[in-house]
């Protein structure tokens, strides 16, 4: 039976690789009204694509994607606190078992960089990489949003705007700064200070890094002979890689710098 089953599967999907590929052939290219130095220069800028913010004022889609990440995360912070830390078991079940796995994790990386100040490190770290993760996969849903110019635009990931990533870089080294000042007084502002470069360094990885993504799936898309299929594939791919990989690095970073400067300094006899 699980030899058939197999020989059926192997079939059922040679039958689909061949349907795909003769759609390729027959199907005409629907066209593209922005060529793909234009796509990719809006995506880094955003100037054309550009959302009402309540019409207010008009804003590039991050900003919209940022807001909308933030009230999930209110929302599920209040529902968690409400209706399920109430009801925590000596035994846990999957959701607690998946929360307390979540929340070990963060501060298990915080005491180990970090084995003199790491409270407020671990409840930092926790926030950030899951909005990170969060903010990257919000993209794979397709939300959709209409620009000041009628056209339907799905949201990016919040941190593919480069003001984002900036202002993410920033606060991870306001953290690490306030370590600095919360253990050692004017020498951890002066060791923090030392590494001037290292919100730069956060911004720029983590839009780089976002942003590869996007134009990588936005090149798939364009060309006809890859647009049935492979797209799905390399937009999940990269999206959960980045999601994953950007939310360890910024947050093992940020606790790494912030237990160097919140380090004693040792006296010397």
């Amino acid at each position: 039976m699980d030899k058939k089953k197999r020989k059926i599967g192997i079939i059922v999907f040679a039958c689909i690789a061949v349907c795909l590929m003769i759609g390729t052939i027959i199907v005409k290219s629907p066209g593209h009204h922005d060529s793909i130095g234009e796509l990719m220069r809006d995506a880094v800028l955003h100037e054309t694509n550009k959302v009402s913010l309540f019409g207010l004022m008009d804003v590039n889609p991050g900003l919209i994607s940022a807001f909308t990440v933030t009230g999930i995360f209110l929302v599920l912070a209040l529902i968690v606190r409400i209706f399920v830390i109430p009801r925590f078991k000596l035994i846990p079940g999957k959701l607690q078992l998946l929360l307390e796995t979540a929340v070990g994790f963060f501060d298990n990386l915080a005491k180990s960089n970090s084995p003199h100040r790491n409270k407020f490190l671990g409840a930092y770290i926790f926030t950030a990489g899951a909005y990170i993760f969060v903010g990257t996969i919000l993209e794979l849903f397709g939300i959709q949003a209409i620009t000041t110019q009628g056209t339907p635009i799905s949201l990016p990931a919040p941190l593919a705007d480069i003001n984002g990533a900036v202002m993410m870089g920033c606060l991870s080294y306001l953290v690490i700064l306030s370590g600095g000042i919360a253990e050692n007084k004017l020498r951890g502002v002066g060791k923090t200070l030392k590494e001037f470069s290292l919100p730069i360094s956060m911004s720029f990885r983590l839009f780089g890094a976002l942003l590869s993504g996007a134009l990588v799936t936005e090149l798939v898309y364009h060309y006809i002979a890859l647009s049935y299929g492979l797209p799905i594939i390399v937009g999940v791919l990269f999206t959960l890689l980045h999601a994953l990989i950007q939310a360890y690095v910024l947050t093992m970073l940020t606790a790494l710098f912030y237990g160097e400067v919140s380090e004693p300094a040792h006296k010397k006899k």
